[in-house]
């Protein structure tokens, strides 16, 4: 939470001075983003693959306001995807008997973000377009874990209820994100984007909080004008 604050406050201070940077005067006031989506979570070495759109309104050549839906699914599980014992909540309750780290369970999730939030632009350049967007949201998470049998009857053993393998959880979250267009034309584009997210999915389960970047890249298509 700490890297995200820093990260919104400099995002802040640097792009409250854009006015004073060399902006293009013939800019779109719609812009709709649709895109292929790759999400990583490393410390449970969860990789996904979806979908994102994205619309935004600009208010100012500068600034603009906007929000964004991804659906991400399918995490792979062959020698990642997989959750380690040591940062369960069952970790103490295994110490006595086994090595909580060399438990390593594997699942399958689908992950849903939606967020919405400003978008501050340097358009110096004609056939680049960056930006930078800080943004308020949700995630939403829904994960299948195959846990072994050895640990149910552990679990049995121990008269621990076992957790529920289909498990799902929603989040809010603040994450900051940036990346850059490349301007085909004044109504098509091509984005590359990546986007930051902080949370603790799962706690019922899972101690530590969990970190998430998504990397995205798609067209973009513009219309309308800036008055």
């Amino acid at each position: 939470m700490e890297f995200i604050r820093r990260g919104l406050l400099c995002s802040l201070a640097i792009f409250l001075c854009l006015p004073a940077f060399a902006q293009s005067t013939d800019i779109n006031r719609y812009t709709l983003f649709t895109g292929f989506d790759y999400l990583i979570s490393p410390a449970r070495d969860l990789t996904e693959r979806g979908f994102e759109g994205d619309f935004g309104v600009t208010l100012k050549p500068w600034l603009g306001v906007g929000g964004d839906f991804s659906a991400i699914g399918n995490g792979i599980i062959s020698g990642a995807g997989a959750i380690n014992g040591n940062e369960t909540v069952f970790a103490p309750i295994l110490k006595p008997y086994i090595d909580p780290g060399s438990v390593n369970v594997p699942f399958k999730s689908t992950t849903y973000t939606f967020a919405v939030g400003p978008q501050f632009y340097i358009r110096h350049w004609e056939k680049i377009t960056l930006l930078v967007r800080p943004g308020f949201g949700g995630i939403h998470e829904s994960a299948d874990i195959a846990f072994p049998a050895q640990l149910a009857y552990l679990f049995g053993q121990l008269g621990v209820s076992p957790p529920n393998p289909h498990q799902s959880d929603t989040q809010w979250f603040i994450g900051i994100g940036g990346g850059f267009d490349l301007n085909v034309s004044r109504r098509v584009g091509w984005r590359l984007a990546t986007d930051y997210v902080n949370t603790h999915l799962f706690s019922n389960l899972l101690v530590p909080r969990q970190n998430y970047w998504r990397f995205s890249t798609g067209p973009t298509f513009r219309w309308g004008h800036l008055k």
